[in-house]
């Protein structure tokens, strides 16, 4: 795992994108998920982070991330604090370099939820104890960890998976484009040209690996898909683009016509979903969806990440 910031003693180690793993400690992670998903439907106790304390900073609100990280943390044995943007001197004018180094003489990790990629980059920077992105407008890389640790329990590993992105370029669609590379899955990105995953995560990629292939034609990228991913088109913080945006991705919807193009694919989406708009109501629905049982990843994957990071 990369280092972003050192201590006198050890380092300190963050997550703020998915390559902070190397590809060892990336399946370490989802090898300790599955184990820990395991205890918790056997009744058995797994409290490895017993006695420590999460800080849970959010500027953008959350369902998921929010009860996925509290309960894992609960789960493991420790406590989680919600600390949201008004709860805090952020609210206030403190700088994040304040914040990070006072928090990091309470807490032993602190997972932030935040607009700009910097802030989590400024977090990491003056922090003492380990930072978790929690979801940046560039990032999204738990969430991504939730993906992988799905598509292998469906498919027993990632071997000769082929997944298609199909939607907008946004930070779920980038945090999982490094998440393929990594672990070879292939992986097709269709967007509008407007919504293109950015040119430097694609070049990423390519260092770790894996180019994505990338297109404009939903079609033709479902093609012997065996997952197809979608996402909202519309993200908080862009619902003046809501009219511009839906005209662009006309044709990109995930319904019961586009997967008639692929070859009896599973579908994920991160949640939550406009139904009727990136995707249907019959499609969620559908006994090809795994949205589900990809949202409840979150809860195994973060506690194995936590616990990784913090042990």
């Amino acid at each position: 795992m990369s280092t972003q910031t050192d201590t006198d003693e050890t380092d300190v180690r963050h997550f703020i994108d998915v390559d902070d793993l190397s590809r060892d400690e990336l399946f370490a992670v989802l090898d300790r998920a599955a184990a820990y998903k395991l205890a918790q439907q056997n009744g058995e106790d797994h409290a490895d982070l017993a006695g420590k304390t999460l800080g849970m900073l959010f500027q953008k609100p959350s369902t998921r991330t929010r009860v996925s990280f509290e309960t894992g943390m609960t789960q493991l044995g420790g406590h989680a604090i919600f600390l949201g943007a008004d709860d805090i001197q952020l609210g206030r004018g403190e700088p994040l370099k304040d914040t990070s180094r006072t928090l990091s003489r309470y807490v032993d990790a602190v997972m932030a939820r935040v607009f700009k990629h910097e802030n989590i980059e400024v977090l990491a920077e003056y922090a003492d104890v380990p930072i978790v992105n929690g979801l940046t407008d560039d990032a999204h890389p738990c969430q991504t960890l939730a993906d992988l640790l799905t598509i292998r329990e469906h498919f027993g590993g990632f071997e000769d998976v082929s997944v298609t992105w199909i939607g907008d370029g946004n930070n779920v669609a980038q945090s999982l484009v490094i998440g393929c590379a990594i672990t070879g899955i292939d992986l097709t990105v269709v967007t509008p040209p407007e919504h293109a995953v950015d040119e430097d995560v694609i070049e990423r990629a390519a260092e770790l690996g894996e180019t994505p292939t990338t297109t404009t034609d939903p079609l033709e990228a479902v093609e012997g898909a065996n997952v197809i991913y979608t996402d909202v088109w519309v993200s908080m913080g862009q619902e003046d683009e809501r009219d511009t945006r839906l005209r662009r991705f006309e044709g990109f919807q995930v319904n019961e016509s586009l997967l008639a193009a692929a070859d009896d694919p599973v579908v994920m989406h991160c949640l939550p979903a406009h139904r009727g708009e990136e995707i249907t109501d019959d499609v969620v629905e559908s006994e090809q969806s795994i949205v589900f049982e990809q949202a409840e990843n979150r809860l195994h994957a973060q506690k194995a990440l936590l616990a990784t990071l913090v042990e």
